[in-house]
């Protein structure tokens, strides 16, 4: 098994114990606290799990495992309460030798002018690093902060941040890392803090083409600079890596990372001993293709395992895509990783085609239909034929399906990504 340092955050794709709940502040309830910290823990383990098996070794957490864990008004010691729990996971997490994180939300801001803001942000750094403390995290484990608002005076809102910095008690201030941001605190600007104060900064590619550097250097030479902010003690030098959405909101995500401009990011990388935290909407998806993609002893059953998750989803989109990816693989000693995936995303990118949702969905009606009971089989073709005429979405066909392939416990069809997208 592959260990590269390319990792994703806070959701699985594709598997369904590792759905995360949430609630509002007038539902919490002691007991509905627990329940949901409880189910999110148990989500969280199967996550947990997931990595392990696919080789995936960097892994950002959510911040709301724990919901309201930072409030003033609430108290519940989740620590004491699910400590076996906890225990069991940060063995794992140890074990396998994943390296976790944290990145507090857009209302964690250090410097804000507002002292009960920074109080508030200061109680939400203190959640954050005692949950990395009860998974035994070491200190490379590391919270993710922006610097926060320029509120009219960038230097003095820098100071801000600096001296709300030096307030916070050590074993946070051990666990922080800053890094530029799209809007208010450029590449530079952050170096200018880190070099004040030592705390590690990570290097975010988007952000810096959306607000870039007065001094123009390079990507590559910002990484480089940014890794001589690392002390031993923090573990690898660490970026953020995406990529924006083709024809989206200026500075959006995308969907999916493409496979080939990410390998000539890689490439031109002048050290590759450092961790990479994809940001992109398809989560673990996006980490596998490019752990894979730059793998240069892949074994082809890595593609047909890809493949199987896949292949109902491309079916649904195009027929000349999924026969010339299956005939590809029948090539079992000469497979070309870029150009599946590149199929995969053309395949992806594609605009519903109803005749081949529906070749689609007869193929795992296929699967599934001997073993479904008579109204389980008249649901599914009236809701077919609903689809076809066009009085039901496809959503609705899809969701039958998935509630058959969950009764019988078809882990092939469980696992497809064809019901995710």
């Amino acid at each position: 098994m592959y260990n590269l340092a390319i990792g994703y955050a806070c959701l699985v794709i594709g598997d369904i114990n590792t759905s995360l709940s949430r609630c509002r502040l007038k539902n919490a309830a002691d007991s509905n606290l627990r329940a949901i910290a409880l189910a999110n823990l148990l989500a969280l383990e199967a996550m947990i799990d997931y990595n392990i098996k696919q080789g995936i070794s960097l892994f950002r957490i959510s911040s709301d495992i724990i919901p309201f864990a930072s409030h003033p008004e609430i108290e519940f010691d989740w620590q004491n309460e699910f400590r076996e729990l906890l225990d069991r996971m940060g063995s794992k997490i140890k074990s396998a030798g994943i390296r976790v994180s944290m990145h507090p939300g857009q209302y964690t801001v250090l410097n804000s002018p507002h002292t009960r803001v920074v109080e508030n942000a200061a109680a939400d750094l203190q959640y954050h690093a005692e949950f990395l403390d009860a998974l035994s995290a070491g200190w490379e484990s590391k919270i993710i902060l922006h610097v926060g608002g320029v509120y009219g005076d960038k230097n003095k809102a820098a100071a801000s941040f600096i001296e709300n910095f030096n307030r916070l008690p050590e074993p946070i201030q051990s666990r922080l890392v800053i890094e530029n941001d799209d809007k208010n605190y450029s590449a530079e600007d952050v170096m200018e803090i880190s070099q004040v104060t030592g705390i590690p900064m990570v290097f975010d590619n988007l952000h810096h083409l959306l607000n870039p550097s007065s001094n123009q250097l390079s990507q590559y030479k910002w990484i480089e600079l940014c890794r001589a902010t690392w002390k031993a003690a923090d573990g690898k030098p660490k970026i953020h890596y995406s990529q924006e959405k083709d024809g989206g909101i200026r500075g959006a995500h995308s969907n999916t990372i493409n496979a080939r401009r990410f390998v000539d990011f890689y490439n031109g990388l002048p050290d590759k001993n450092i961790d990479i935290m994809l940001e992109v909407k398809d989560k673990n998806l996006s980490a596998i293709k490019c752990m894979n993609a730059v793998n240069p002893d892949l074994p082809v059953w890595r593609l047909e395992e890809e493949w199987a998750r896949y292949k109902y989803l491309v079916m649904s989109r195009t027929a000349s895509v999924y026969k010339e990816i299956r005939d590809m693989l029948k090539n079992n000693h000469q497979v070309d990783t870029l150009a599946f995936y590149e199929m995969i995303d053309r395949a992806v990118e594609q605009l519903k085609d109803p005749e081949a949702q529906v070749i689609a969905a007869q193929h795992v009606w296929d699967h599934l239909s001997k073993n479904c009971s008579d109204t389980e089989k008249k649901r599914y073709h009236k809701i077919c034929r609903q689809y076809i005429e066009g009085a039901a979405r496809v959503q609705a066909l899809k969701k039958h399906l998935f509630k058959c392939a969950v009764n019988q416990d078809v882990q092939c069809l469980k696992k497809s990504y064809y019901f995710y997208f």
